[in-house]
């Protein structure tokens, strides 16, 4: 072990020999760094643009017409094509689905969440994804989704604001808006509410294992992986983090499963033919397995899986989506002006209804997630060798990495007026919503594994969003710096703090 150490060392003192040479050139020129080093590839370079990833990313795409070959260190498994070419984008998760699956390389470094319907390929994923079309589409299961969103809203989020405006102190929205997409995710997902959504604010140990796994996952992106699973190994680093996140998540949902086992087992089953309220877990333990040939619903570890995958997935990426989008209205007050007329005279009092009715809500929101996507990358490798339409040729070697947060901002795209923030690009000259197409606004992914949560995600938004800005005014504190977490999850580093006044 000491032999490994060292060599470990030895090995990190030389890629930061060259990341300070690196530092010396970044000073002499403002241009993106894309020196291809000996041995070293270009993986110098892109350890120094780690802290503004996302941006330098932008740069360098915005700089080679949407499609850049990253080349990293021999024999490291780094090799990455990163584009955001739209006629790549629908070759890529549309019209060549079947040769660009998630793939093995895709499965060793998100295989935290294990056997989930966001890594796993063939007839599993097809089992997957019929199962949960099932339950995200049945109608019982939405209205239970609404209630739950409006419950925890008016008994949860509501009267920490008030406290907050009573009391005149500051809070920091991410936080809130992680735990109560915490706690409607998890009773949702298993009909436990872990109830972190209290004045009290207790602490919640499943954010902090989320954030750990979720840099963990990143970093995996930018180092070999025999680096990767050494330290994960031996236990040192972001993959200490990511080990402590899986054993938070492990004893959280093994206590929920044997819990739910158990009242089945007493209970009997849920009906929902009947109108009842029936969670995602419980579906899933009690559901009609000879129309899937490859679920395991009584193997605690494929329920783990699938449980923490749909988990992540309903509390990070809208908590997420809902901070970004407050931000931006602390900085466009026009914005938020039009859309508190806006809920005032189409929605006078909250009816799910209702929520259709608010277009200009609805473009606030696309246009949040168009230049804060909540999931920045999305991950492929091809089965077989290929030629994009771009012309860049790919084997099954090579990493193809989409940047959604890159694609927001292409000129090329979204015209001269990408980066700015404008709810008018998604309203017709009629006043309608105008679409477009997914391989342009990828929030929500594109092809076969579309997301199946889109509908609801936009039901909570703009729930959350219109209840608030109809009451409330949330102030961003002066100075604070909002820079985004490295991360595949797309985050606030210092959270969101905001004063709020009543209207």
């Amino acid at each position: 072990m000491a032999i490994v150490i060292g060599l470990l060392e030895i090995f990190t003192a030389f890629v930061f020999f060259i990341f300070f040479q690196c530092l010396l050139l970044h000073k002499k020129t403002p241009k993106p760094l894309l020196t291809n080093w000996p041995a070293l590839g270009m993986l110098p370079g892109l350890l120094l643009q780690v802290p503004r990833i996302y941006d330098w990313i932008t740069e360098v795409l915005e700089a080679t017409d949407m499609t850049f070959c990253f080349k990293g260190p021999c024999l490291s498994g780094m090799d990455i094509l990163l584009t955001v070419d739209p006629v790549n984008i629908h070759y890529i998760l549309s019209s060549n689905f079947a040769n660009y699956p998630k793939g093995m390389e895709f499965k060793k470094i998100f295989e935290v969440v294990g056997d989930s319907i966001f890594n796993v390929d063939s007839g599993l994923w097809e089992d997957m994804r019929n199962s949960s079309h099932a339950i995200f589409s049945n109608q019982d299961f939405q209205m239970f989704w609404v209630s739950t969103s409006v419950r925890k809203l008016r008994q949860g989020l509501v009267p920490i604001l008030e406290n907050a405006a009573d009391k005149n102190i500051l809070v920091d929205l991410q936080d809130l808006f992680q735990r109560f997409l915490f706690d409607t995710s998890l009773i949702l997902m298993t009909g436990y509410d872990p109830k972190c959504l209290s004045v009290e604010m207790p602490k919640v140990e499943f954010g902090d294992a989320v954030d750990g796994v979720s840099d963990g996952v990143f970093y995996r992106h930018v180092k070999p992986v025999f680096l990767w699973r050494l330290q994960y190994l031996i236990g040192v680093g972001v993959e200490k983090r990511l080990k402590r996140g899986l054993a938070v998540f492990d004893q959280l949902l093994e206590k929920i499963i044997t819990a739910k086992r158990e009242e089945i087992n007493s209970h009997g089953t849920h009906h929902p033919s009947r109108g009842e309220a029936i969670d995602v877990l419980t579906y899933y333990m009690t559901m009609d397995t000879t129309k899937y040939k490859y679920l395991e619903p009584s193997d605690d570890r494929f329920i783990k899986d699938t449980i923490l995958g749909f988990l992540i997935a309903a509390r990070d990426t809208t908590s997420s989506a809902l901070t970004w989008f407050f931000w931006l209205m602390s900085k466009n007050p026009e914005a938020i002006n039009k859309i508190r007329q806006e809920v005032n005279k189409k929605m006078p009092r909250f009816d799910p209804a209702d929520l259709e009715k608010l277009v200009y809500l609805h473009g606030a929101v696309c246009e949040t997630l168009r230049l804060y996507p909540p999931v920045p990358f999305n991950h492929k490798s091809p089965a077989k060798p290929d030629v994009l339409p771009s012309g860049h040729r790919v084997d099954e070697k090579w990493k193809i990495v989409i940047s959604m947060y890159a694609l927001g901002r292409m000129k090329s795209v979204w015209g001269d007026d990408a980066e700015d923030f404008r709810p008018e690009r998604w309203i017709s000259d009629s006043g309608r919503l105008k679409h477009e197409p997914s391989y342009k606004f990828l929030a929500f992914n594109a092809g076969p594994r579309a997301c199946l949560g889109k509908k609801l995600t936009f039901l909570q938004m703009k729930t959350v969003a219109a209840e608030i800005i109809r009451n409330y005014d949330i102030k961003v504190v002066e100075g604070h710096k909002t820079e985004p977490v490295p991360s595949v999850l797309f985050r606030m580093q210092h959270g969101l703090k905001v004063n709020i006044t009543r209207i």
